[in-house]
């Protein structure tokens, strides 16, 4: 058989979010037998990929240089250079080489999705990578005291709770390669990732929550492990659930995929300082919002806590993989 003929054979999973959470998870999904495509957001506007984005008027690179490395096959030396980031040289500093050269292969080819899909073939990547909107997009949150405040980046450092996030412009057009591959899915799958910067972004895209919605595909969320500060405080997964469907009008997902491992004291002392603490599974709440629940010990710590990409992407896979033989 041909590898066109495999390919075309394997289960079509759509993966969308952004942030660490995502490349992490995509690390183990690659060693799968599934037909990847990653739906990114490009919301971001700090650092590097801000900086890029604000002088080339290209969408935010950084999101997407990670999801690249994370499903490429490649020399580590060479994931390694592509996440390398300047420390000093003027107007260079703070820049990962990575951005820099998605921001170059936009020029190269003239335009920025065709520079990333022309990038992947490059690095070898297993699957497709893909912007949700290959137009600028700027995230905002009212914030329960009423205020707004502007930019994906400020909005964890403002410091009070947020009620709910908008896009500007709201209509943006989503990419329509990514509408049609959220089209032909057999699973499309939401997270990890910042609630409100990296996950929701892409979901208030026109159409792309729409056609999820639409979809016959089997629907996962996964959960992140930690709270976040300044964003998730406090919250339950039923909250971060009951945060989107706040935002999007319905429920979404057909299996919540949480992690119930216990977490070392001397880890949770150290998010502690930094305002994060674990995420609670408040089992009967899900359950009763009809959501089926896989929970799970998902967590490695080494510097950072972060999902056991192996774990989660194994049971991503059984669920899959389970769906597919019932279509069958």
């Amino acid at each position: 058989m041909s590898a066109e003929k495999v390919e075309e054979s394997l289960p079509r999973i759509v993966v969308i979010g952004g942030g660490t959470g995502l490349s992490v998870m995509l690390r183990g999904l690659k060693e799968k037998p599934l037909d990847i495509t990653a739906i990114v957001t490009v919301a971001d506007d700090g650092g590097s990929s801000g900086v890029l984005r604000s002088e080339l008027q290209i969408p935010p690179p950084g999101d997407i240089r990670n999801v690249l490395i994370a499903l490429a096959d490649v020399e580590p030396l060479l994931s390694q250079m592509l996440q390398h980031r300047f420390s000093s040289g003027t107007g260079l500093a703070g820049h990962s080489l990575g951005n820099l050269i998605l921001a170059a292969m936009k020029d190269i080819t003239g335009d920025f999705v065709t520079g990333v899909k022309a990038l992947s073939r490059v690095l070898a990547v297993r699957g497709r990578v893909l912007p949700a909107s290959d137009h600028q997009i700027i995230l905002k949150a009212v914030m329960n005291d009423g205020t707004i405040v502007e930019g994906e980046s400020n909005i964890p450092k403002a410091g009070g709770k947020i009620k709910r996030v908008f896009i500007e412009p709201a209509d943006v057009s989503p990419l329509e390669e990514a509408v049609e591959a959220i089209r032909e899915a057999d699973a499309i799958l939401v997270g990890p990732g910042s609630l409100y910067t990296s996950i929701l972004p892409n979901l208030l895209v026109p159409k792309l929550a729409e056609t999820i919605t639409n979809s016959a595909a089997i629907k996962l969320f996964v959960c992140n492990v930690m709270t976040q500060p300044g964003e998730t405080d406090d919250f339950t997964v039923s909250d971060h659930l009951q945060a989107i469907y706040e935002h999007i009008g319905h429920h979404m997902f057909d299996y919540i995929i949480v992690n119930n491992g216990e977490i070392p004291p001397q880890v949770q002392s150290k998010y502690a300082e930094q305002g994060a603490k674990a995420v609670h599974l408040d089992l009967d709440e899900v359950n009763r919002l009809g959501y089926k629940v896989i929970a799970d010990r998902l967590v490695l710590f080494r510097t950072y806590l972060r999902h056991d990409a192996e774990r989660l992407s194994h049971h991503i896979f059984q669920l899959v993989d389970n769906w597919m033989g019932r279509k069958r």
